[in-house]
């Protein structure tokens, strides 16, 4: 995994780099090659840059250029992405590419998110190899997080692809913002899921993050469809996110769709990038946020962000006690049996080995 020193600065049309790889999903028309990865739809002339920096028009076709060259290596516990129903106390080899089709003003992310895999220092790291290094350092799975795993989507489906065949798990850490062709392909490979909703109205989604909120409602009932373990986070941002009737119509519709066993996490927003104006979310309005969620039928509700708190336990919907103790990432008390609440006997949604 040894560092490299990054692409030529202006590249002739007849090179395409170590990193490129020609793209899965896009169509030639008339105007330039349309990519149709996500519904940013961008549609490019020769030599163009999609808005998430990392596809390009060389000779009329479509290439990605984060394949192989990750930003970011960690190994985490499988509680940070966060996963709470899934492998807990596993760990999860986790990488990113620069890059992001969306421009949200809270991006925790920025540094790699807003870049271009020219401008950020990678490592040269192809699918087979992160497969290597995942079983060499004892994970459970790989997750494909930090940035938005959609935009190097090649990478991720070439890598998810060798690591099933390695008995090796993929968990995918995304905004959501992926077209329905491209996400069923990868739902093949993909074993867990935690998609960032960011609100719940077309209006926040387009002010607060440049995107439309309809394609990841499509995705969440994609993922549920085609069977991948599905858990939701919902940063609740004060002015942006945090109206609880807003906060309710969202759950109800988790619950329409037969998602109320589906983990939702609700993360504290704390001051950074271009909303450093506003104050941290306050303790009251992330109460309030679960238990309008819990109201509303939702049965496994956690408040991330906070610490000290006793919000990221694992409450037996049934008998109420607590089956799942935690303190930050790590686990303290596990209290599930073969997927079981030990006291009652009640099953605890998931995937627990």
């Amino acid at each position: 995994m040894a560092g490299m020193n990054g692409f030529p600065e202006v590249p002739m049309e007849s090179t395409l780099w170590k990193w490129s790889r020609e793209a899965y999903h896009y169509k030639v028309t008339p105007r330039g090659v349309e990519c149709t990865n996500c519904p940013n739809q961008c549609t490019l002339k020769r030599m163009e840059t999609s808005k998430c920096r990392n596809r390009i028009n060389v000779k009329d076709k479509l290439y990605s250029i984060a394949y192989g060259n990750p930003c970011a290596v960690h190994i985490d516990p499988i509680e940070k992405k966060p996963f709470f129903h899934f492998l807990p106390s596993s760990r999860a080899f986790s990488i990113a590419t620069a890059g992001c089709n969306f421009t949200c003003l809270n991006c925790q992310n920025w540094e790699i998110s807003q870049k271009s895999p020219k401008e950020t220092e990678n490592m040269d790291l192809m699918p087979a190899n992160v497969v290597d290094a995942c079983l060499k350092n004892n994970c459970e799975s790989i997750a494909y997080t930090y940035g938005e795993p959609t935009v190097f989507y090649e990478y991720v489906y070439d890598t998810a692809r060798l690591a099933h065949e390695k008995g090796i798990k993929n968990i995918y850490k995304s905004n959501g913002y992926i077209n329905e062709q491209p996400l069923r392909m990868l739902c093949k490979h993909l074993d867990a899921a935690n998609i960032d909703l960011k609100g719940f109205t077309e209006d926040t989604y387009l002010k607060l993050n440049s995107g439309k909120l309809a394609p990841v409602l499509r995705t969440l009932q994609v993922l549920k469809e085609e069977g991948v373990w599905l858990e939701i986070t919902n940063l609740v941002i004060p002015s942006w996110t945090d109206n609880m009737k807003t906060i309710r119509d969202m759950c109800k519709w988790f619950v329409t769709n037969k998602m109320d066993e589906s983990p939702l996490h609700f993360s504290r927003f704390s001051p950074l990038y271009k909303l450093t104006q506003l104050p941290a979310t306050p303790l009251l309005t992330l109460q309030r946020a679960r238990e309008t969620a819990l109201n509303a039928g939702m049965k496994y509700v956690y408040v991330g962000n906070l610490p000290g708190s006793n919000l990221e336990n694992t409450t037996c919907p049934k008998c109420g006690k607590t089956v799942v103790q935690r303190k930050g990432f790590r686990v303290i008390q596990n209290n599930i049996s073969a997927g079981n609440c030990r006291y009652c006997g009640e099953k605890i949604a998931g995937v627990w080995s």
